[in-house]
């Protein structure tokens, strides 16, 4: 009688199993494929084949043992990469450059339908405007074309088409493509829930995050065209990042490294953690090479090791800069490695699934020369919530050509913690709530919570809290000054 086999045989046999049963369903799939269509969806069911190998040969997560230090260098400090000043340098610089921002995401979770990236930010300013505005500004500035790519996903492309009709004056070149379009995955049995390709039920499909970036960018054809077109070095930034602005001594950097070293192929800007970022990935050397550390790949017992701002001190803010033809090399030599995050969803219809995802900044471990740069956190202002917009419209920043600054009249350079409650989730909500836009330049905290309305002319400075029970209404007056003060129904209770 053959010994029973042991758990990692087991293991093993109905993996292989499961890519076997995947690729049949694959097949499948391809043959109710429209004929105008087939070669797009064998590209694109090839892609999603391997990431669906790589999801059932990976370790959900690392071996904490093996974190080794970061080797000295790794990271630079932002002040030690030097400045250009010279207009004619700058310029043939930035004749080297593509700008791309990541467009896929919708609006949805602060309560907008179409593309997040046409949220109003500021003075009735979009994302991509304020996108746009920057670019073209950096084009006129130093007599250059630095083009601007957006990777839209399936979600996003047809509106983003009809909102580009608005900007045929301005003076940008602006390339879009699509990243890929995945299958979801029934939980219970690993495999696809669409059942035809001759449909278009987009609940069955989904962006399989920014990792994909590299083999989409490859495969529209675009990252073949500015490598001929002379261009060297991508910036890759998330269109909802205020802070991501094209930065001359980074890409100065990239394109002159200091003599004692080959020009890094991959750079990643991170930043100082702060309590609100405790999330956020970090950079760590693992198994010989620097590696995005992201909580999901983190065993349970070591999370709150992993949150400490003591031990992991920076995270990742999704800024990166890759050279060209060291993408190129990876893709073509299917030597991109990275980790796979699995995102279960639940559907209207009931279902559970799962999405296969990678994220754009994993990607450092498979390019040469590597580092990551310290950057100031000014570089990085994303709007995920209502709370973010509120910080970006108030006097806190200074706006100039599309780009936004933290105002010298505030006397720190960190910005203020601010926790808005579930009535201000969304845009709509949270614009209704606010009669003006307070003056926060003295804040350090905010929490509101339940039925809050603000009148014009409020100030905030210090801590506040406002909480409005179960039933209650709190309206702020007018012209208001609330200085470390906690607010309950409508008595202030505790005053400094």
């Amino acid at each position: 009688m053959a010994p029973f086999p042991s758990s990692e045989e087991w293991k093993t046999s109905t993996k292989s199993e499961a890519l076997s049963i995947m690729e049949g369903e694959l097949a499948s799939l391809l043959n109710t494929s429209p004929d105008a269509k087939l070669d797009h969806y064998k590209m694109e069911l090839s892609g999603f084949r391997n990431l669906f190998a790589r999801f059932l040969r990976a370790k959900p997560t690392v071996d904490w043992s093996k974190i080794e230090p970061l080797p000295e260098g790794a990271i630079r400090p932002y002040k030690s990469l030097g400045t250009v000043s010279a207009k004619d340098i700058i310029a043939a610089q930035l004749r080297k450059l593509v700008v791309v921002k990541l467009n896929g995401g919708l609006g949805t979770s602060m309560g907008c339908k179409g593309p997040k990236s046409v949220i109003s930010v500021r003075n009735d300013l979009t994302f991509l405007d304020l996108t746009m505005q920057q670019i073209q500004t950096l084009n006129k500035t130093y007599g250059v074309d630095v083009p601007l790519v957006l990777m839209n996903s399936f979600n996003t492309n047809e509106d983003t088409s009809k909102v580009l009709k608005k900007y045929s004056n301005v003076k940008v070149s602006v390339h879009t493509f699509s990243q890929s379009q995945y299958p979801r995955i029934n939980r219970e049995t690993l495999l696809p829930i669409v059942k035809s390709l001759d449909g278009d039920d987009n609940e069955c499909w989904y962006p399989p995050g920014h990792g994909n970036f590299y083999e989409a960018f490859h495969n529209s054809g675009l990252l073949d065209k500015f490598i001929a077109d002379g261009k060297e070095y991508c910036f890759l930034s998330n269109i909802d990042n205020m802070g991501a602005t094209v930065d001359l001594s980074i890409l100065n950097f990239v394109l002159n490294p200091q003599a004692e070293q080959e020009a890094p192929e991959f750079l990643m800007e991170v930043t100082d953690k702060t309590r609100a970022d405790v999330k956020g990935g970090t950079l760590i050397q693992y198994e010989g090479r620097l590696m995005l550390l992201e909580i999901a790949q983190v065993p349970k017992d070591y999370v709150d090791e992993f949150k400490s701002i003591s031990k992991f001190r920076i995270f990742n803010t999704n800024n990166l800069w890759a050279k060209l033809s060291a993408m190129k090399r990876v893709v073509t030599e299917n030597k991109l490695e990275m980790e796979v995050i699995v995102n279960p969803k639940h559907l209207d219809r009931g279902l559970d699934v799962i999405q296969l995802e990678t994220a754009a900044g994993a990607a450092i471990k498979s390019f040469r020369g590597a580092v990551g740069v310290n950057v100031p956190r000014s570089r990085f202002l994303p709007v995920k919530k209502t709370s973010d917009l509120l910080l970006l419209m108030s006097n806190l920043y200074d706006i100039d050509n599309g780009s936004l600054t933290l105002s010298h009249q505030r006397s720190f350079p960190t910005t203020p913690l601010v926790k808005l409650g579930s009535s201000f989730d969304k845009v709509k909500d949270y614009l209704g709530r606010f009669n003006g836009i307070p003056d926060l330049l003295e804040l350090d905290h905010l929490t509101v919570s339940g039925d809050v309305w603000f009148g014009k002319d409020v100030s905030l400075k210090g801590t506040v809290i406002i909480i409005a029970n179960h039933g209650d209404r709190i309206d702020i007056p007018p012209g208001s000054i609330l200085e470390n003060k906690i607010v309950s129904g409508n008595l202030r209770i505790l005053e400094h």
